[in-house]
């Protein structure tokens, strides 16, 4: 059967594969009954599994889809494969938003290339990488939904107010409960901006974009009159450590002049830690119980 729906049109998803075949389920739809390749895009339910790259993207003027595979880093096999490959096959490509159980018709696309980004597992899992495909619409004027990602800007280097707490994994999931160790950090952090202004010090955070990268990263304070990068835990753990370690590896980068470098915790850690800071040429600060801080040298 030929492809009539008209941009726009309303169609159940069932009735859909009734007509043309495909999967009934999953975002990318590959028909062995007639030569298309479905693809369903669900904003609401695409943030639940981190995916804030869908959408049009205002940067490249293409529509971003984000490949399928809810665990473990996504591979382009499958439904990933019939997008890269849909014209070498003889297929065309076709997007329905799919929000609310119907279906509506949002035009016809080809596939442009793809790029990896970091999301979470389903269920806020671990991150790992998954595979984003730019694709260019071919028919329709309908208004695509912009991707989430377009609100933070292409800056390299930005200043953010230190309210605007965010992070990579609040980034994806903007409007959850956070954890209690994320509550800890939030809390230091406020504690330890409070005791810099009132050292007449001025305080921000940066959201900082690596060059190529589809999404910015978010230290948690940023001391501007002394130039100083912090990275707060909410336990004094070696993992807590190794991953502060990192983190703020990846942001100095971005910084210039090099910045100095803080891991902030909420009590001081054994002596083996504050060394492994110290090695990486970053000290330690942590709170002193009567309202200031202690910090390594």
């Amino acid at each position: 059967m030929a492809f009539s729906f008209n941009v726009g049109e309303n169609i159940k998803r069932t009735e859909l594969h009734e007509l043309l075949g495909g999967r009934r389920q999953g975002g990318i739809s590959p028909s062995k009954k007639a030569p298309y390749v479905f693809l369903f895009t669900d904003q609401t339910q695409g943030a639940l599994h981190g995916y804030i790259y869908d959408g049009e993207n205002k940067e490249d003027g293409f529509y971003h889809y984000t490949g399928e595979g809810q665990f473990g880093d996504q591979k382009m096999a499958q439904g990933n494969r019939s997008i890269r490959d849909h014209e070498a096959e003889g297929r065309s490509l076709h997007l329905f938003d799919s929000s609310g159980g119907t279906a509506t018709y949002m035009g016809e696309f080809e596939y442009v290339d793809y790029y990896l980004a970091d999301a979470p597992e389903t269920g806020e899992g671990p991150m790992r990488s998954v595979i984003v495909f730019r694709l260019n619409r071919l028919t329709g004027d309908r208004a695509l939904a912009p991707a989430r990602v377009n609100q933070f800007g292409p800056d390299e280097v930005k200043e953010v107010p230190v309210e605007q707490h965010l992070t990579e994994r609040m980034m994806v999931y903007p409007n959850r409960e956070p954890y209690e160790a994320e509550r800890r950090e939030q809390k230091l952090v406020r504690e330890l901006e409070a005791s810099w202004r009132a050292q007449g010090h001025e305080v921000c955070r940066l959201q900082l974009r690596p060059e190529g990268e589809p999404a910015p990263l978010f230290c948690d304070l940023y001391n501007r009159t002394s130039n100083t990068l912090v990275e707060a835990k909410g336990t004094i753990s070696r993992t807590a450590f190794r991953m502060a370690i990192g983190q703020l590896a990846d942001y100095e980068r971005q910084v210039k002049p090099a910045p100095e470098k803080v891991i902030l915790v909420p009590e001081q850690p054994r002596p083996d830690l504050i060394n492994l800071a110290r090695s990486q040429k970053i000290r330690v600060t942590w709170p002193d119980g009567t309202g200031g801080f202690v910090s390594t040298s």
